[in-house]
């Protein structure tokens, strides 16, 4: 039996650009149907319980104030001290209580690292930046052998004279 010529005609061949394009359209709907319902899946389901969520503590900065202190500097041409008071910023309430309680270790380590200065180290705004650096090193050693570090985060400097 002869197959009928209008029918094979009627028909695209398997490899006709036709049956290309539709194929395309085909896949480029089922992508963007499955990326539109993946969105919506992670939209729907990715919502954390309020009880489980992790919200960081904001609030305004604490700061402990260091009394003013003076120090003899080590000599260049001639004697010359420093006159300093500044303010540490740290991490909450109970860092400051616990710096207060240990104020006389703070004073102490303070003074031997501003003892060993020079003013020239001193004077510049670099210099400046670097002690605010090493104190901040400094008084975040613990206070008790193997305690835990002191949460400080800054120096504030609110004078600072050297003659």
């Amino acid at each position: 039996m002869k197959a009928d010529p209008k029918a094979e005609a009627a028909a695209p061949a398997p490899g006709s650009p036709k049956k290309k394009k539709l194929l395309i359209l085909i896949i480029g709907a089922l992508v963007l149907i499955g990326g539109g319902g993946a969105t919506a899946w992670s939209l729907l389901h990715n919502k954390t319980d309020p009880a489980h969520k992790v919200v960081a503590k904001v609030g305004p900065p604490v700061f402990v104030p260091i009394e003013s202190f003076t120090v003899n500097l080590q000599p260049e041409t001639g004697d010359q001290y420093l006159q300093i008071a500044f303010t540490l910023q740290v991490a909450s309430q109970e860092q400051v209580e616990l710096i207060k309680v240990n104020m006389p270790k703070v004073r102490s380590r303070l003074l031997l690292l501003l003892s060993g200065k020079k003013a020239s180290e001193l004077n510049t705004v670099d210099g400046k930046q670097e002690l605010i650096k090493e104190i901040v090193a400094l008084v975040r050693l613990p206070f008790e052998d193997k305690g835990p570090p002191q949460d400080v985060t800054d120096v504030l400097f609110t004078s600072f004279i050297i003659q």
